[in-house]
């Protein structure tokens, strides 16, 4: 026989042990498997130990990096372990699917495109590659893939490439059917007794199993266009080779065994058109994203259960017990021997019971949860997310065909001692020392480039200027932003500078430049600065609009600020935030006049916001001109009540007035003539940020107290929802120790008036005058 076909399940242990042992038996003169023949020159890299499964073939356009796609292998792939035999071995070996550019330009999509979103993340594909992976290399029990659009379309804008008819999706599961055949209703338990288990598939049955499935179902044309490539690829070797082995998902065996003329399949590639060039590198992968409910069509349900199945050649189910127990001891929870024990004999029995051969993923996650977790989900799902999915992340080795830029982040995490990672990783950092500060910048350089390594985690806090907290976690799809970011320079500070420079070009608000002249601080970008300078000069001298000028000022203050503890010369920026100010000071007076709610409200978050950034910039004088400011305004009788109440806070806060004055104010604001809804704004502003102050002022929360307590029913009800959001800001310790002054008594002193009734009064009067001794009558006292 001229060559030999080994069809495979995409990602199964079993298949990958079995290819092993026919490769060596066989000893092939050449070795074809499915995958982009465009990547053939990066096969030589999977004899390196430094290349660490899981990881991807990254394929992308040349002019257009987000047009591409990953081929995920991991450790217990089949193909990985096949190509990997035969580079150890000097046996050739070469991708043979459709090229990768072909197979772009050849669908005709069923509808257009989506359109192209900066950082989308591609679609993955299986080492095969299919747009939608279905057959018995698709996970068993995976539901259909839906129809989509290839969103990685290399046709001109001319019109839509020729080729083959819109594709239309099998409507069977080849591994369900056959699950189903054999009795079973979970295919990915039949996959463990018949393959995993028994670790010796026949390649024989598996294709005659899948040509009788095959000859019942609806074909995709795109497969077909591939097959018919892949045999035109196999003619041409068995002009200079004997012996051939052929491995590839198995569905497509029959296809390729059957005989086919060369004039028919080179009739159906003709319609297709190569165009563009792409490009083939090696990136990180996770088990994450090789799991099927990711997405991935030719997933697996639990790939760190699969690489346990084909790393570990005994006691496979005490060893994986033993490590869920350290996953949970990691935790903190008590789990000692005796457990993962009780915990093997469970595994073992319930195999026994439900007529396995071997105790399964099924049996030992329901031993785990059983025995080791006591029935605590959430323990359960953390063995889950560790194990049975995993955690893992790939590594590539330096030396990998890829863009500069990577190369130099690569640099840059050696040199920051930052180990990219799948997990979530907490990173303290002190700005003082060096090494951290290197690290702040590398962060958020990437940040301006897209690639969101690291999230600031605002969640925790921070304990000074000197710190920040972050949240750590790479992703596979960082790999396509740094392609992609490759246009805007060479290095990650010079791409950076790039990007920013650009984004101040479109920004269309002075609050967008001001924001990017705060992340040339945060990430020291210098080179930067000048134009974001000008854009600002150029934004400011352009904008009349009081807010926008506002908006502003707050990230410029910062940069201020903090300019010191980041080694930054920020002399230029002081100078912009004067300027920004001291039209602020003319420009707010007239502004805050007249104003509707909506307006009031946006107006008193801008004054919050300016309050706060005059305060970080520790310039006195600054200070007393915004103060001055607030004061002229305050004293308005036209002013919003919203406005006029938050002013006086901020004034009496800032110990321009005592509380004397501000309970004058608030008095004044509460009194009967004024409409409750007027004075439920004041309150609001002035109450805004806390309720410490009426906590430890007993007049001010007399004051409140009696305004609520005179608001007629009709005039509560329209109030409510303010006050409801007034004190609905408050702590819950300052709205209890609020309602225990007032429950307490601290409002006694406050004035009531008593509507007295006479007639049922005067029936008390003989009772009290025996009781005092006196006469008293109709309200006039009588000595006896």
């Amino acid at each position: 026989m001229p060559e030999r076909y080994y069809g495979i399940r995409h990602h199964g242990p079993g298949s990958a042990r079995a290819v092993i042992r026919a490769l060596e038996e066989q000893r092939p003169d050449i070795l074809l498997v499915e995958g982009p023949p465009e990547a053939d020159e990066l096969i030589p890299w999977m004899a390196d130990d430094r290349l660490q499964p899981p990881v991807a073939l990254l394929g992308y356009a040349a002019d257009n990096p987000r047009r591409a796609a990953f081929w995920p292998f991991a450790v217990f792939s089949p193909e990985w372990q096949a190509i990997r035999w035969a580079v150890a071995n000097n046996v050739p070996v070469r991708f043979f699917d459709l090229p990768f550019a072909h197979r772009l330009t050849s669908r005709k999509p069923s509808t257009d495109p989506p359109p192209e979103t900066p950082g989308a993340e591609p679609t993955p594909q299986g080492p095969g590659a299919e747009p939608a992976p279905q057959g018995p290399d698709a996970a068993p029990g995976a539901e259909p893939a839906p129809d989509e659009t290839d969103p990685f379309d290399l046709a001109d804008d001319d019109g839509p490439a020729p080729g083959p008819p819109e594709p239309v999706l099998r409507p069977v599961d080849p591994i369900g059917e056959l699950a189903a055949a054999a009795g079973y209703d979970d295919p990915e338990r039949w996959w463990e007794d018949v393959v995993e288990h028994r670790r010796a598939p026949a390649f024989e049955a598996i294709e005659e199993a899948m040509t009788e499935v095959r000859s019942g179902a609806l074909e995709d044309p795109y497969d077909l266009l591939r097959e018919a490539h892949m045999r035109t690829v196999l003619r041409q070797e068995r002009r200079s080779h004997n012996e051939i082995v052929v491995v590839c998902g198995a569905w497509h065996v029959p296809a390729l065994r059957a005989k086919f003329t060369a004039a028919h399949d080179a009739a159906l590639l003709k319609g297709g058109r190569r165009r563009g060039k792409v490009r083939f590198t090696w990136v990180p992968w996770t088990y994450g994203r090789l799991a099927s409910w990711q997405g991935y069509g030719a997933g697996v349900n639990s790939p760190g259960w699969y690489h346990h199945l084909f790393t570990t050649t005994d006691e496979v189910v005490p060893r994986w017990l033993v490590a869920a127990a350290g996953v949970l001891r990691d935790e903190g929870v008590d789990t000692s021997s005796a457990h993962v024990i009780e915990a093997t004999r469970l595994a073992e029995a319930l195999a026994t019971m439900r007529g396995r051969p071997l105790a399964g993923l099924a049996e030992v996650t329901d031993a785990a949860a059983a025995v080791l977790c006591e029935g605590d989900d959430l323990r359960l799902q953390l063995i889950g997310r560790r194990l049975v999915v995993g955690e893992r992340l790939g590594e590539v080795p330096d030396g990998v065909p890829t863009v500069p830029l990577a190369r130099d982040l690569e640099a840059r995490q050696r040199a920051a001692r930052l180990k990219p990672s799948a997990l979530d990783r907490a990173l303290d950092l002190d700005l003082r020392k060096d090494t951290d500060l290197a690290r702040s910048h590398l962060l958020h350089q990437l940040r301006c480039l897209d690639v969101p390594w690291g999230e600031p985690d605002e969640r925790r806090g921070s304990t000074g200027t000197f710190r920040e907290e972050w949240s750590l976690r790479w992703q596979p799809e960082f790999s396509i932003r740094l392609v992609e970011a490759s246009g805007y320079g060479t290095t990650v500070v010079a791409a950076a500078t790039a990007q920013v420079t650009a984004a101040v070009a479109k920004a269309t608000t002075l609050a967008e430049v001001t924001a990017q002249l705060e992340t040339c601080l945060l990430a020291d970008l210098p080179a930067a600065r000048p134009a974001v300078l000008r854009a600002l000069d150029a934004r400011a001298a352009e904008d009349a609009d009081v807010t926008h000028l506002m908006a502003a000022i707050p990230a410029l203050a910062r940069t201020v600020r903090y300019g010191d503890v980041r080694r930054s010369d920020v002399a230029a920026v002081a100078a912009v935030v004067r300027g920004l100010l001291a039209r602020v000071y003319a420009a707010l007076p007239p502004a805050a006049s007249a104003l509707s709610d909506e307006a009031a409200t946006a107006l008193r978050d801008h004054i919050d916001a300016v309050h706060t950034a005059v305060a970080l910039l520790g310039d006195e004088a600054e200070r007393t001109r915004w103060l001055d400011t607030l004061t002229a305004i305050a004293v308005r009788d036209d002013l919003h009540g919203l406005l006029a109440g938050r002013l006086t806070r901020l004034l009496h806060d800032a110990g321009r007035l005592s509380a004397e004055e501000a309970g004058r104010l608030l008095g004044r604001a509460l009194t009967a003539g004024v409409p409750a809804a007027t004075g439920g704004a004041w309150v609001e502003g002035f109450l805004a940020g806390g309720g410490l102050l009426l906590m430890h002022d007993d007049a001010l929360l007399s004051l409140v107290d009696d305004w609520l307590a005179a608001i007629p029913p009709d005039a509560f009800t329209e109030i409510l929802p303010l006050l409801r959001r007034t004190f609905g800001t408050f702590a819950t310790g300052e709205r209890r120790g609020i309602g225990e002054r007032v429950a307490g008594g601290a409002t006694a002193t406050r004035t009531t008036t008593a509507v007295l009734d006479r007639e049922t009064a005067d029936l008390s009067l003989p009772t009290l005058s025996a009781l005092l001794g006196r006469q008293i009558q109709g309200g006039a006292r009588h000595e006896r």
